[in-house]
């Protein structure tokens, strides 16, 4: 597709963030409940998931659900739960024998407990695989995260495992959800807004930003090749000439 399978994969970036915003924005044009939105917006996710597994990127993390949409709607917010049920349930068997492991950025306390075994069970399916890393982004914050990672820095100091001097870049990066995994190259974000919205703000320090006015339930493979292609042609400096 856009001849991208023609590009080295050392080219492309080891870890692509994904803002996936404009699935309410998306039914409102149709005149469609939001929860139809939704819906669209996870057969994207399909998509852009077994693209990049097709590409060979190995880690892609999806930001699905903040600590701020609890602000939604109940009823919006229950559609989303009962959605996010169906979809571990229909490709969880998909996502295993591909070898992609799923993880988790975020606190899952306050989800459903039912909700909450069967993200366990798909946590505990996969966690053997290492072809792809999926992280998904449930009840997540880059700030809660953060100060999570500082608590557990305090915790092990508490404990006399660590000193003053062992809390380095590489030890706050342990305690971080995403831990053995790299940071982010590449941050995509459809529906026109332009702001990262508390997401993975430690990982992102030196990510490549891709923005598009394009709704989530329009972000088809095609647009993702384009971002892709862009960000290979990038001249990545990290603070050098």
């Amino acid at each position: 597709m856009n001849n991208m399978e023609k590009i080295p994969k050392e080219r492309l970036p080891k870890h692509v963030g994904i803002i996936m915003d404009g699935n309410g924005r998306w039914a409102k044009k149709r005149g469609l409940p939001r929860a139809l939105g939704h819906r669209e917006g996870s057969n994207r996710v399909v998509d852009i998931v077994e693209y990049s597994y097709e590409l060979g990127i190995e880690h892609l993390s999806l930001y699905a659900f903040s600590t701020e949409n609890w602000k939604r709607p109940a009823t919006e917010i229950e559609k989303l739960m009962e959605l996010l049920s169906f979809s571990i349930k229909k490709h969880l068997e998909r996502l295993k024998t591909n070898g992609v492991r799923i993880r988790i950025l975020g606190d899952l306390e306050p989800f459903p407990r039912k909700l909450k075994k069967e993200i366990e069970f798909a946590l505990l399916e996969t966690e053997q695989n290492d072809r792809m890393f999926l992280n998904i982004g449930l009840n997540y914050g880059g700030q809660d995260e953060c100060v999570r990672a500082a608590k557990k820095l305090v915790a092990l100091a508490k404990d006399g495992k660590i000193t003053l001097n062992d809390v380095t870049k590489e030890k706050f990066e342990e305690c971080l959800y995403t831990n053995g995994q790299p940071p982010l190259d590449l941050l995509i974000r459809p529906s026109g807004e332009l702001r990262v919205s508390n997401f993975m703000l430690y990982q992102l320090a030196y990510a490549e930003f891709w923005f598009s006015d394009i709704l989530w339930p329009d972000f088809t493979k095609e647009v993702y090749a384009s971002a892709l292609k862009d960000f290979i042609k990038r001249n990545r400096r990290y603070g050098g000439l």
